[in-house]
């Protein structure tokens, strides 16, 4: 049970060429339309939930850094995009895989990093000490804050995989469970599977703004004014 409860989430199929990574360039279908179609209120939602996130972006960064808030709100687009298309069937989940997470995760935290340390070393150096800071403290501060550094790209690409995994498994488990149940359970795993759908679908969208934010914070640390 175990090896086809996990085989949810394999991104190899028996076709010679995969299928399953053509999800995330579903989305660019939508795109074209926008451009000469009359404005909707699909269309209007999703204007106004990117001056919302511009917004917010925008105060969590400097000044200097504020256009990025573009980029960082394409990143938030696609990752939701994504992890609402894996709520579909037959759909694979793009971002329940490290291939897809890490991609997005380290690629941004590298540009970061050589961005600072190349033309603000001083204020990258001195980022690695707290204000304050015991003497004798300061080469252990060095070492945490190098370590949580290092880190970074991880933590941002597993927590995304980890909380789209997390549920995808239990539905998938309730549904495996679903065709030996008798009539009289059978409602109640209805109603829970509808539940956790609901949760899901928070889910990926929180998931997705966390991802971002993040992203946004630690930009902020190397394009302060």
């Amino acid at each position: 049970m175990m090896t086809n409860l996990f085989s949810t989430f394999d991104p190899a199929t028996s076709m010679k060429t995969s299928m399953n990574w053509f999800s995330m360039m579903i989305g660019l279908i939508m795109l074209p339309p926008m451009y000469w179609i009359i404005p909707n209120r699909i269309n209007m939602i999703i204007q106004k939930l990117y001056m919302t996130l511009y917004k917010e972006f925008k105060m969590l960064m400097s000044e200097k850094s504020s256009g990025m808030s573009l980029m960082i709100i394409s990143l938030f687009m696609m990752i939701m995009f994504n992890n609402l298309m894996g709520l579909l069937p037959y759909i694979f989940t793009s971002s329940s895989h490290l291939n897809f997470t890490l991609s997005l995760a380290l690629p941004m935290w590298v540009s970061m990093m050589m961005f600072g340390w190349i033309n603000k070393t001083q204020e990258m150096l001195a980022h690695m000490i707290p204000t304050g800071t015991p003497a004798a403290l300061m080469p252990f501060m060095v070492i945490i804050e190098t370590i949580s550094n290092l880190i970074r790209p991880g933590s941002l690409a597993v927590r995304l995989t980890a909380n789209m995994i997390a549920g995808h498994l239990l539905m998938s488990l309730l549904g495996n469970n679903m065709t030996e149940a008798n009539q009289l359970i059978m409602p109640m795993i209805i109603l829970v599977q509808t539940i956790l759908m609901i949760f899901e679908t928070a889910v990926s969208m929180i998931q997705a703004y966390v991802f971002s934010v993040l992203n946004t914070l630690y930009s902020s640390e190397v394009y302060y004014e």
